[in-house]
């Protein structure tokens, strides 16, 4: 069934009218008619059996049927903090994270990050983010569109961690492997908690970074035995992370 995303503020009674971007795609390319059935999901978790009322020029009208709890959520809460990277690489995290189930991502400036964007082009780069997000919550079926704070330092990111269960930084020269870190000294029911996640820039983490961020409670992990690119170290950490304790698999299958 066909997705699509609605601002809840937008719902009046049974009922909501699309417009834009979404509605040309529903008339023009999908070919919908009155009578359609569709889902349409607001991004905090809820999700609207919903029937194609009428069309009018370029508004869908739109009746609700049935309000349901998205049910494609991880149980775990996933944090991830990436250094700014070159090019498009940010905008092919945000939308693999949020497939992968990431409930806040956290753009943050390293100490090797090469891009510097001025506040206009940082304003310009998060709208771009959560409209990426939008899109992929609509392909993967989530329910729940992932946060995506604002720009921070290093040290402001590194923060966040009071806040959660399980703090981790990547880097290559660490001593500890990720899956030894954590099948061997972490519950592996971490149902409802908060795992933080901080990954480097193109070059990794200084050391002074590393052992900063040691000295604030994070455990230093390295993926496996070969260095990953900056864009591809996040998804494989992530999906090690939910098989471990999410929903792609280990105790949950």
């Amino acid at each position: 069934m066909r997705r699509f995303f609605i601002n809840q503020s937008g719902i009046t009674g049974r009922r909501v009218s699309l417009t834009g971007q979404d509605a040309k795609h529903m008339m023009k390319v999908l070919r919908l008619a009155p009578g359609d059935s569709i889902l349409l999901f607001d991004g905090s978790g809820n999700e609207y059996l919903s029937t194609i009322e009428n069309m009018r020029h370029d508004t869908v009208n739109v009746v609700i049927k049935e309000t349901t709890s998205s049910r494609s959520e991880s149980p775990i809460q996933l944090i991830a903090a990436q250094a700014i990277l070159k090019d498009r690489k940010m905008d092919a995290l945000v939308r693999q994270l949020t497939e992968l189930g990431v409930s806040k991502w956290i753009p943050f400036f390293a100490e090797r990050s090469v891009p510097r964007p001025d506040a206009d082009r940082m304003a310009k780069r998060l709208q771009r983010w959560e409209k990426i997000a939008k899109e992929s919550l609509k392909q993967c079926g989530r329910g729940c569109l992932p946060e995506i704070d604002l720009f921070h330092t290093f040290d402001h990111a590194l923060t966040y961690s009071g806040e959660c269960e399980l703090n981790l930084i990547f880097h290559q020269d660490a001593a500890d492997a990720l899956e030894q870190r954590l099948t061997g000294s972490m519950p592996q029911d971490m149902a409802g908690k908060k795992i933080f996640l901080m990954f480097g820039p193109e070059g990794g983490f200084t050391a002074d970074e590393a052992d900063l961020a040691v000295q604030r409670g994070f455990k230093a992990v390295r993926i496996g035995p070969r260095v990953l690119r900056a864009e591809t170290a996040p998804v494989a950490a992530c999906a090690v992370i939910q098989y471990i304790f999410g929903d792609m698999g280990g105790n949950n299958s």
